[in-house]
């Protein structure tokens, strides 16, 4: 009995395979987060019974609750899910391209270098630029680190432990440069910034999510149909290079893929950790190593995770709105514990 589906285009340019066990994970995951999403809708400040909230969305009610449902929360739990997908299939590609098991966007660099571009704007133009261009400081921050990253790398090519190496370095540089500005800066200024960089959801509009959407849609199908190729990557680059692949073209096109969707995920709710480090293997426990199988279920689980962590962060200390940074560090950094335990050997 064959336990795979195989897709492929006629000219053969996209080619893969998904097994029947992932297939039924990813439903399942699906259905989790949906009612996940009900459920974060429902609970807050006023509650609103979760039937009630399924008739709003639909369109047969009243009307009662439209302005905490369309405005204040469906935008805000949207955002949440979209950055958690992002940073869990960036975080996926980084430890396939990589081959490490402990790398995420915010371990090597890419968030950090999202920091440094928002806290540059918080701190020397916001006031005199408007607000909104936050984002783009942001990406553009995680653009120029980790190019630098990868120059940096660079010899004869881009080794995966010269580039974690030289991402962790380079992150705690920008980290201090990061703790610097808020220190030299006024004190409303860095309380913008500490916020920033903890990581909130807070104030999330439809015109964040409509930006964001565009992120997700282009890269993260461009990760899943490159696929076959990490697969193979996996086996080492002399093997890689044996059979064809071109390891630093490709190589350079998934860390820009990773890249994207990180600084993308911290424009728009700042610095949150371990969502990328987290999924991936919890995608792995569950189906394996089959990179494309694990996309769209990193995906998956990145989403649930960061709305679980901001629905405890809007609701657990009423009427304080907490970070929801905070829970996902609270869960992630016993996580990276147990990681480091379990591959002791590295």
């Amino acid at each position: 009995m064959n336990d795979f589906y195989t897709v492929r285009t006629k000219t053969g340019s996209i080619s893969f395979q998904i097994g029947k066990r992932p297939i039924i994970v990813i439903f399942l995951l699906s259905i989790m987060s949906l009612l996940l999403f009900v459920l974060s809708l429902a609970v807050g400040s006023s509650f609103i019974h979760p039937f009630q909230v399924m008739k709003e969305l639909v369109g047969f009610s009243s009307g009662e609750y439209d302005f905490i449902l369309h405005t204040l929360r469906l935008p805000r739990v949207l955002l949440a899910f979209m950055v958690g997908a992002a940073l869990g299939v960036a975080g996926l590609i980084l430890q396939a391209v990589i081959r490490n098991p402990l790398a995420s966007p915010d371990i090597i660099g890419i968030t950090s270098g999202a920091s440094v571009g928002a806290i540059l704007f918080i701190v020397y133009l916001m006031g005199s630029v408007s607000i909104s261009f936050l984002p783009f400081a942001a990406i553009a921050g995680a653009t120029i680190v980790s190019a630098i990253i990868y120059l940096l790398s660079w010899k004869k090519g881009v080794t995966p432990i010269r580039l974690v190496l030289i991402g962790i370095g380079v992150s705690a540089a920008m980290k201090a440069i990061v703790m610097m500005m808020i220190v030299v800066s006024e004190t409303t200024i860095a309380t913008k910034s500490y916020l920033w960089l903890t990581g909130s959801l807070y104030g999330a509009n439809w015109q964040d999510v409509s930006a964001m959407l565009p992120w997700l849609v282009i890269f993260i199908p461009s990760a899943f149909f490159l696929g076959r190729l990490v697969n193979v990557k996996e086996l080492g680059d002399d093997v890689a290079t044996g059979l064809g692949v071109k390891v630093q073209q490709q190589r350079l096109i998934l860390l820009f893929i990773s890249v994207a969707l990180a600084g993308a995920a911290a424009a728009f709710a700042g610095g949150i950790e371990f969502v990328g480090l987290i999924a991936p293997h919890i995608g792995r426990m569950l189906v394996g190593r089959s990179f494309a199988s694990l996309v769209p279920i990193s995906a998956l689980l990145g989403g649930m995770i960061v709305i679980i962590a901001d629905m405890v962060a809007r609701t657990a200390f009423l009427p304080l709105d907490i970070p929801a940074g905070v829970f996902t560090a609270g869960i992630g950094a016993p996580f990276f514990i147990y990681l480091l335990y379990r591959n002791r050997n590295l």
